[in-house]
């Protein structure tokens, strides 16, 4: 259950945008705080008590950009939801956002209608924030089980003999999306298009090493995967009982 009143922190240095997009928040019954530079916004983000529950960051920032903010909540075991801010005419800030712990993406210029959507979806998912520790999955949890190995869809948890790894939103849905068509070969573009919703044609191999972060989860050698196969020329096929 989303928290009445959950904080957001906008982290965006456009001044008439974050005016704007804190009055819509707060017509939402958002509590909020804004940082306009990242410098100041990751000083907060990594000192702060309060509970905050979701961020909303421009990847563009005077001071530190948004991916060192996201790398850096992230390797301090921070894993406030986060949505990401990138320039429409610039596809490489997705898969950098992505590939730095970002939950979601928006692109500018955006509807509010959609912004405000895309955070509720984040707020439904906080479950991922409760403690490493769970119980094995029962058949009312949203899972999937396989070699020794569960894909908690509802706490946005990886458990693994020894070790409990954190989903962001995004590697998730990615999980989701290929055990759902296990043994079947996923073209890249099926991946561009229906999980990351972006246009096939765009020109990045940054999918590759998103890939291979998802291989360190789930592969007991990453560098001779069984369960996460590319298929030379087309995409990727996952094998749950290779």
């Amino acid at each position: 259950m989303i928290q009445p009143n959950p904080l957001i922190v906008l982290v965006e240095d456009e001044d008439h945008l974050a005016h704007g997009l804190l009055f819509n928040l707060q017509a939402e019954g958002y509590i909020t705080h804004h940082e306009s530079d990242g410098d100041s916004a990751l000083s907060y983000l990594l000192n702060t008590d309060d509970p905050i529950a979701a961020v909303i960051l421009d990847c563009m920032l005077p001071g530190a950009d948004g991916f060192t903010i996201v790398r850096a909540l992230r390797h301090a075991e921070r894993f406030t939801p986060v949505l990401m801010l990138t320039a429409r005419s610039h596809p490489q800030d997705i898969f950098e956002g992505l590939e730095a712990g970002a939950d979601d993406y928006l692109p500018k210029p955006f509807d509010l209608n959609i912004l405000l959507v895309r955070l509720k979806s984040l707020l439904r998912r906080t479950a991922w924030q409760s403690p490493p520790a769970a119980k094995p999955p029962d058949e009312s949890q949203d899972a999937y089980a396989f070699d020794n190995r569960t894909i908690r869809f509802d706490t946005l948890e990886l458990i693994a003999p020894n070790r409990t790894t954190h989903l962001t939103v995004m590697e998730a849905d990615l999980l989701r999306y290929l055990t759902d068509r296990e043994g079947k070969v996923v073209p890249r573009k099926d991946i561009l298009e229906q999980v990351w919703r972006v246009h096939e044609d765009t020109d990045t191999r940054a999918i590759d090493n998103f890939i291979v972060r998802l291989r360190r989860y789930i592969e007991d050698d990453p560098a001779s995967p069984t369960h996460l196969i590319t298929i030379r020329g087309i995409g990727y096929r996952f094998n749950a009982n290779p």
